[in-house]
């Protein structure tokens, strides 16, 4: 309920944001200008940014014939949470990772990189699925989406802003407004604000989905073994993505550039594994010969995708 309640805070922090662009760009007539451009991009984002990032990271819908084990274990966690079968999608990427998207648990798409099949064991696999449910469940999907959309258009309504004040536009400091000074400073803070503000709605989610997910799967203890592998292959194997996406997936992919995670969408991954552990004993780690054994296995599922 925490979560939940800080979520619903920042985003109205997040709305007065854009409210504050608006009055001091044009008024109450600027205000409704502000609303309507947040509202478009929003629209837009509801209906196509599932199939956008799909298509940006050149995923490849999975069948059940293709992929018997993915599918059982979506299913399986698919019953637990009580949602519809999402689509599975396969990214042809060597780095680790996951994500959700979809505009409701209805139009859910569950994607996962080949890396990640390759060096997971069933455990590990079921853990990440299940955090990815999660975040279906929850709503995180559509939660994170009006707080990237509406952080690009915090960034438009800023660098529009400022080109105005530039040129001589603006509301004076007699309309109530902060004359061209206060439409630069606006223009430089507000889209750092909006950027601080996005990252936090993010990470909350992730600690909320990590908890929701460990239910579904009956164990944290698979989620957080996959997680501490990720933290280490994300480091050797980085991932082409795009920092507008970066929010998506289980572990930050831009983790390996020293400045992108100064600014991180993410928790630690630290405090992750310690909230999903909590006081319990780890389990022992598994041999050698057993991980390369899961990795072989993984790698004969994703050569019958490729087929």
């Amino acid at each position: 309920m925490g979560n939940q309640i800080r979520t619903t805070i920042l985003l109205a922090v997040m709305t007065a944001l854009i409210l504050w662009i608006g009055q001091l760009f044009g008024g109450r007539q600027g205000m409704i200008i502000a609303l309507l451009v947040a509202a478009g991009m929003n629209f837009f984002s509801y209906w196509y940014s599932d199939k956008i990032v799909l298509k940006m990271y050149r995923a490849q819908e999975a069948s059940p014939q293709q992929a018997p084990e993915l599918f059982e274990m979506v299913q399986t966690l698919s019953r637990n949470a009580g949602l519809p079968m999402p689509k599975i999608f396969i990214i042809p990427q060597e780095a680790p990772n996951a994500f959700a998207t979809g505009r409701n648990p209805e139009h859910a798409v569950v994607a996962v990189t080949r890396g990640l099949l390759n060096i997971m064991d069933r455990d590990e696999v079921t853990g990440v699925l299940a955090h990815e449910m999660a975040h279906v469940k929850n709503r995180d999907i559509l939660i994170g989406s009006i707080a990237a959309t509406m952080a690009g258009a915090i960034m438009v309504l800023a660098t529009m802003a400022r080109w105005t004040a530039i040129f001589g536009g603006g509301r004076s400091d007699d309309e109530g407004g902060g004359g061209a000074i206060g439409l630069i400073a606006m223009s430089l803070l507000a889209p750092f604000a909006a950027m601080i503000i996005q990252m936090a709605i993010s990470r909350s989610r992730e600690y909320l989905a990590d908890s929701t997910g460990a239910g579904f799967a009956g164990t944290p203890e698979g989620l957080a073994r996959a997680l501490d592998k990720l933290g280490r292959y994300s480091k050797r194997l980085p991932m082409h993505a795009n920092p507008s996406t970066a929010h998506m997936f289980i572990v930050n992919p831009l983790s390996g550039r020293s400045l992108m995670s100064l600014f991180s969408t993410h928790p630690p991954l630290e405090d992750r594994i310690a909230r999903l552990r909590g006081n319990s004993k780890p389990s022992s780690p598994v041999s050698k010969s057993a991980e390369d054994s899961r990795e072989a296995r993984a790698r004969a599922m994703w050569d019958r995708l490729s087929e």
